[in-house]
C-alpha cells in the first residue's frame, strides 16, 4: 500500500502544480476555464485517494498524529506531496 501512496502522492502533487501554476492563469489571463475543467477532477480524486491512503498507512508507518498532520497539510501545499515522499516514504 505504501508504493500506491508513492504513486498518488506524485500525482496528487503534479496535478496541484498543473491546476495552479498553469490552469488557473490561463483561466484567469485569457479567459479560457478549460483546462480548470480539465484538470481539476482528476486532482479532486487524487487529493481524496491521498487523504484516505494517508489515513490507512499512518499505523504501517508508525505516524505519530504530528507526523500525519504535516502529511495532510502537505496535500494544501505546493511541492508539499513531493516534501511528504521524502521526508516520510523513501525510508
Amino acid at each position: 500500500m505504501k508504493n500506491t501512496f508513492r504513486i498518488i502522492a506524485f500525482l496528487e502533487g503534479i496535478s496541484y502544480i498543473l491546476l495552479l501554476f498553469v490552469a488557473v492563469p490561463i483561466k484567469y489571463s485569457l479567459g479560457d476555464p478549460a483546462y480548470v475543467k480539465l484538470l481539476g477532477m482528476p486532482h479532486g480524486l487524487l487529493f481524496v485517494a491521498y487523504i484516505i491512503l494517508a489515513y490507512l498507512i499512518k499505523e504501517n508507518e508508525n505516524w505519530v498524529i504530528k507526523d500525519l498532520g504535516i502529511v495532510l497539510l502537505a496535500s494544501i501545499l505546493p511541492f508539499g506531496t513531493f516534501y511528504v515522499d521524502w521526508k516520510y516514504l523513501k525510508k
